[in-house]
């Protein structure tokens, strides 16, 4: 029997920070310049990684799962900046693989600031966020909206391009997995001609993006494949490349520094749905299963053409 009849004080649901982040499709274009600098072209999509955060009085991290590593690195540091307890559980859910070329692991870490920025109400400025993360590794970009072109290795945009295309990527994943920070460690066997050519191939799809074209952002998604094939290969390429061809699609679109590849279609081509069908069963038939990506569109699809 309850006295006076009052109301049972029943603990609250513990109040949780949530964030989330998109991930790639490879890149659009990846290569280095003339100056030497190595680049990238992003290329969103609507694949996301979820972050949950709750404060907790201790002075450490506890992650799951416990291999998104650098997450609780990047927390720790975003809790160190803003002088606020270094103490948290996190928990991660993610639909993006680890180590095939998606942003798994920047995903991982723009969506566990974003949901400490919403446990603590802040506003990190991208330039906190950028300057921390260069401290652990390399990234993609994703912390900023549509297409961009993006210095990974020093963790700095280059230029905001434009909104991303709605586009259908019919990707396959050629197997195993790509270190990220080994991976940049490469030099790269790129010549002067090859790095002019980079250069010229970022003013097209700069210009491609910016006059919604996407014949032409998928010609230069090729031909950065294509050279590609001389510094990380996917064997599957010229597969690849035919069945883009037999169907008519935009082009071919690879992970530069991970085991995804695929082909491009239009969402506005009227022959959309049946390329994704045809594309589906050519594919499976080299042996691989064959996963949908959506690309991330920020606005209104009918400015976009073919």
């Amino acid at each position: 029997m309850i006295a006076n009849n009052k109301k049972l004080d029943m603990p609250s649901k513990p109040k949780r920070g949530v964030g989330k982040a998109n991930g790639t499709f490879g890149e659009l274009l990846q290569g280095v310049l003339s100056d030497d600098s190595d680049f990238l072209v992003t290329l969103p999509i609507e694949s996301y990684s979820y972050c949950y955060f709750y404060a907790r009085d201790t002075d450490s991290i506890r992650i799951l799962p416990m291999s998104k590593k650098k997450s609780a690195i990047l927390a720790s540091k975003i809790l160190s900046f803003y002088k606020l307890p270094t103490g948290g559980d996190i928990l991660i859910k993610s639909e993006l693989e680890e180590g095939k070329g998606l942003a798994s692991s920047t995903a991982d870490m723009i969506a566990t600031a974003r949901a400490i920025e919403n446990y603590y109400n802040l506003s990190i400025p991208v330039d906190v966020l950028e300057r921390l993360i260069r401290e652990i590794e390399p990234t993609d970009g994703i912390m900023y909206d549509g297409i961009v072109s993006y210095y990974h290795k020093e963790v700095k945009l280059m230029k905001y391009i434009g909104e991303c295309p709605p586009m259908t990527i019919l990707g396959i994943d050629e197997g195993g997995e790509v270190e990220t920070i080994e991976f940049n460690k490469k030099a790269k066997p790129f010549n002067k001609e090859e790095k002019k050519e980079y250069e010229n191939l970022l003013s097209k799809i700069t210009s491609g993006i910016l006059n919604n074209d996407m014949t032409l952002i998928g010609e230069v998604a090729s031909r950065s494949a294509l050279i590609n094939q001389s510094l990380h290969p996917k064997r599957t390429f010229e597969d690849i490349k035919r069945i883009n061809s037999a169907i008519n699609g935009l082009g071919v679109i690879t992970a530069h520094s991970g085991t995804y590849i695929g082909i491009l279609l239009s969402q506005l081509d009227t022959q959309h749905d049946w390329k994704v069908k045809q594309g589906e069963y050519e594919l499976k038939k080299l042996g691989y299963d064959v996963r949908l990506f959506n690309t991330k569109v920020q606005h209104i699809k009918e400015k976009f053409h073919v």
